[in-house]
């Protein structure tokens, strides 16, 4: 691949957001996403970036492996896998700007419904006179709060239908972070549970993508031999989320998730 240095340079502090992004902000890697869609053909990018991000799974899931909630990942593997199928069919067919422009729309639509859900969800205990449940995180370290979890018919509906739009949009664009961040704080996930149920979704979800993305001529050994130089840079990433992630209080961390979803999704809507 024909890289200047300034465009590795932009690559490695990607890959190192991506390890920051895996231990502290899930969904801050849209900015990576879009990083690499610049410096690389938008199709190669999402082969090269595959590897990044499944090292960045791996340093998440050591870290964070003993808060993951499990009922929640069975719930949605079946419909994430159904959206991967679906993401590997439009790969084949869709051209770059047709993935850019569909996959941006997509996150800024699910950034907005989940602002609105959250902004309703406050208003309703403002009403009743309660705080927001901070038990369930003390009893269930990775289970979600009582308000939208996924026990309920409506919670099944939803699990399934994120679960689609993030196996179709982490496919077609490794975009799936903010739609299965969205989910996760829609069903009251505190920080703990949020980022060891994300590092164990995405580390097994991650690594079931690499044999269609070689199928698809995604991944061949020049993107592996770049990706070799890249991961060096995603542990110092990760190792500076680690310390920061304690640091980080649940609203400003929900916001930050949010804001790194939207700005993802513009940026990838206006290129």
């Amino acid at each position: 691949m024909d890289i200047t240095w300034w465009g590795f340079a932009a690559l490695a502090a990607a890959a190192a957001l991506v390890g920051f992004s895996k231990t502290a902000v899930s969904g801050a890697n849209t900015v990576s996403l879009a990083v690499f869609a610049a410096v690389l053909p938008a199709r190669e990018s999402t082969g090269v970036l595959l590897p990044v991000l499944i090292v960045g799974d791996v340093l998440a899931v050591i870290a964070y492996r003993r808060h993951a909630h499990w009922p929640t990942l069975w719930r949605l593997f079946p419909a994430v896998a159904g959206g991967v199928l679906l993401g590997t069919g439009f790969l084949y067919v869709a051209g770059d700007d047709a993935v850019r422009t569909s996959i941006g729309a997509i996150l800024l639509l699910m950034a907005g419904v989940t602002v609105w859900r959250r902004r309703a969800a406050r208003n309703e205990a403002k009403a009743a006179a309660t705080g927001p449940d901070d038990t369930a995180e003390a009893t269930d370290p990775g289970g979600p709060g009582a308000s939208g979890g996924p026990a309920t018919r409506t919670g099944r509906l939803k699990a399934r239908s994120y679960g689609v739009l993030g196996g179709f949009t982490t496919m077609v664009a490794n975009a799936g972070g903010p739609v299965m961040s969205l989910y996760l704080l829609s069903a009251g996930f505190r920080k703990l549970g949020f980022l060891g149920t994300s590092a164990w979704f995405f580390l097994i979800v991650n690594t079931s993508k690499v044999p269609f993305s070689v199928g698809l001529g995604l991944i061949d050994a020049r993107s592996l031999l770049l990706d070799a130089a890249l991961v060096l840079f995603v542990i110092p990433g990760a190792l500076l989320g680690k310390a920061c992630v304690d640091r980080i209080d649940q609203r400003l961390f929900e916001r930050l998730v949010i804001g790194a979803t939207v700005l993802g999704g513009l940026q990838l809507l206006l290129r």
